[in-house]
């Protein structure tokens, strides 16, 4: 995964950055509570990139 960057993440970007199939797979592990962890500004879906970097390297470690 590239660095991230300083700013809270959109679905849209997390979609670009992992290179998942479509913004509905974020928004499945989000109703699943198996994706990184969101929250809600208004209507808006925004994660922290500290947030997406542990949840990244948690499946790292299951995976070893």
């Amino acid at each position: 995964m590239r660095s991230l960057p300083d700013q809270y993440l959109t679905p849209e970007d997390l979609v670009i950055l992992l290179r998942l199939p479509s913004v509905e797979t974020v928004y499945q592990w989000r109703r699943k509570g198996t994706g990184p962890r969101g929250f809600r500004v208004g209507r808006h879906l925004c994660f922290d990139p500290q947030d997406v970097r542990a949840w990244v390297d948690s499946l790292r470690e299951r995976a070893a």
